[in-house]
């Protein structure tokens, strides 16, 4: 850890630098404050076809949209990369709040070649277009190609192009997923996970709308 400063204004800073920490600490700090993120509930199958993994990835997000690619990293070598690495497919499956102990329980580091949906006792369904199967309690599913890998130090981000989504009907509005119905976890620091709590909605400003004393 670093030191301490007044910072002009505003409270009292700590300085940390990464540098001067060890790794697991500062992994505590960032997982701290890049809060809450996302969960992919990431399901892959081994080459053989023979043992079906399940984890849960909290650095998740959306890299493109046209085409549509989807990432996750996985910190360290574990079995998520090596089977998309050796089949090319994984499926990301919704974090619900109502599935946080099968999710939190499937973060479990069980040997290699034991499936997490048979250990927790989570039932599987098929997929359309890849071969990993879905969680068949999640409400969406968003079946992947492997688009590409990138290492970054212990890390490994994985680019998956959707080529397939199976979302629930129950969660629908229409034809646009409502989050009062998806109910997403997030995963905060520590040991603590978040909900979605209060929604705010706010409609972006257009620039013709803002006011005439902007800068020609």
């Amino acid at each position: 850890m670093g030191g301490m400063r007044v910072g002009i204004l505003g409270p009292m800073r700590i300085d940390f630098d990464p540098e001067q920490m060890d790794r697991r600490g500062f992994y505590k700090l960032l997982t701290s404050v890049v809060v809450p993120r996302p969960i992919a509930w990431v399901s892959t199958t081994s080459r053989d076809h023979c043992c079906d993994n399940l984890a849960p990835h909290s650095f998740f997000s959306v890299s493109c949209v046209s085409p549509p690619i989807v990432q996750f990293t996985s910190v360290g070598r574990k079995d998520s990369v090596r089977n998309v690495e050796e089949t090319g497919e994984f499926v990301v499956n919704f974090a619900p709040e109502h599935l946080f102990e099968q999710i939190n329980a499937t973060a479990t580091a069980f040997p290699r070649g034991v499936s997490e949906f048979d250990a927790v006792g989570i039932a599987r369904e098929p997929s359309l277009r890849v071969k990993p199967p879905r969680v068949a309690a999640s409400p969406v599913a968003l079946e992947c190609e492997l688009h590409s890998t990138m290492r970054l130090g212990d890390s490994t981000v994985v680019f998956g192009r959707v080529v397939h989504a199976a979302v629930s009907a129950a969660v629908l509005d229409g034809e646009h997923p409502d989050v009062r119905q998806l109910r997403p976890l997030a995963r905060l620091g520590k040991d603590e996970w978040g909900t979605v709590g209060e929604i705010l909605e706010i409609k972006r400003i257009p620039l013709e709308e803002w006011p005439e004393t902007l800068p020609d």
